[in-house]
Order: C-alpha cells, then structure tokens, then sequence
C-alpha cells in the first residue's frame, strides 16, 4: 500500500513538473504574442491614414478641419462678403447646393494652378446645383484680382475676404485651403493645399 502511494506520489510529482513546464512554455508565447499585438496596434493606429486611403495632402490643417472620408455634421459658418461685381454674397444664399469655398490668392501658385479645375468642374456639375465661391485674401494685391479673373475666364463668383471670416473658418495659415459643403449647409470635407480635380469630383458625385 505504501509503495503504491509512493508510485502515485510520484506520478503526481511528474504530471505536476510537466503541467509547470507547459505553463511557462505558454506564458512565453502569450507575453511574446502580446508584445507583438501591441507593437502591431501601435503601428496601424499612426498609419492608419496612409495604410487605409485616409491621409490628405499637404498640411498643416486649419483647427476645425474635417477629414475628406469623415461625414461631418460641422455646419459651414455663414458669411456676407462683398464679391468682385460689387454685390454682397451670402454663402446661406447657396443652401440646397452642393459648393465649394476656396480660399486663394492671384500670387499664390498652388491657387493658380488649381483655378482650371475649378472652372472645368462648374461647368460640368452647375446646371445640376453645384457651386464654387472664391474668397481672394489678396490685400496688397486687390487690385490684381478682377484682371486675373477676367484673363483666366474665372465662371463662378469671388468676393474679397476679410480678417473675421478667416477666423471662422479655424484661421487659414496656408492657401488654397478650401471646404467641401453638401446641400444642407454641412462641411463634409476640408483641404489644405493644391487638391486633385478627381478627389473635388468625387465628392460632388455623392453630395448631387
């Protein structure tokens, strides 16, 4: 009888020593899976802009700037400023419109550049309740602006900003910066910076 508890002690004793060797065989691999999940997660979470289409270019981002795959509910704040033709335009005077606000400059070489885009696509999308509002911060070169619109054949209204609008719109430290506004008045997206044609239109497709 002794023997045999002795036998069972030591069965008991090796299946013990064996049960502590695979639970420390899977610690290490639950602590090295862990440390590589982590290291992952990290990873995905500071690219997940680049890794999943979301990242915009150029930048830095005005304080109130809404991620061009981000639905906002940010409704655009309204302005009343004096355009190139002398009438004073209200952006809620749009409302039912899809629009974009560019903010430019005629000394601004982005802004030049991307002023053919702009005019291609009122002339696409305007009879189907698209819009593009110019606001010039030229100052010391105001006088430049109706000559430049007149040469580059500029079809949609412009009118001359001013320093409290601006500010509205989260202060606007790099031009173009420019916001994408759906029918209800709502901004669903914002760039800094010369912006793709293509990426204007896309968003125009799904707002119209």
């Amino acid at each position: 009888m002794a023997q045999q508890i002795s036998n069972n002690a030591k069965n008991d004793n090796g299946q013990k020593n064996k049960f502590k060797g695979l639970t420390k065989q899977h610690r290490s691999w639950i602590y090295t899976g862990f440390f590589i999940a982590v290291i992952i997660l990290l990873f995905l979470f500071n690219n997940s802009d680049y890794l999943f289409g979301r990242a915009e270019e150029n930048g830095p981002y005005p304080p109130n700037y809404v991620p061009a795959a981000q639905k906002s509910t940010a409704l655009a704040p309204d302005f009343k400023l004096q355009s190139t033709e002398g009438k004073s335009i209200k952006l809620s005077d749009f409302k039912g419109k899809v629009v974009i606000v560019d903010f430019w400059a005629t000394w601004c070489p982005p802004c030049r550049k991307g002023i053919p885009d702009l005019i291609d696509l009122k002339k696409k999308y305007g009879s189907k309740g698209f819009e593009v509002i110019g606001v010039s911060v030229d100052s010391d070169t105001k006088d430049k602006v109706i000559p430049f619109i007149k040469e580059n054949g500029m079809n949609y209204p412009v009118v001359y900003s001013e320093s409290n609008v601006l500010e509205l719109y989260g202060g606007i430290h790099n031009i173009p910066t420019s916001f994408v506004i759906d029918k209800k008045g709502k901004i669903v997206a914002s760039y800094v910076g010369l912006t793709p044609k293509a990426t204007y239109e896309d968003h125009i497709k799904k707002l119209l």
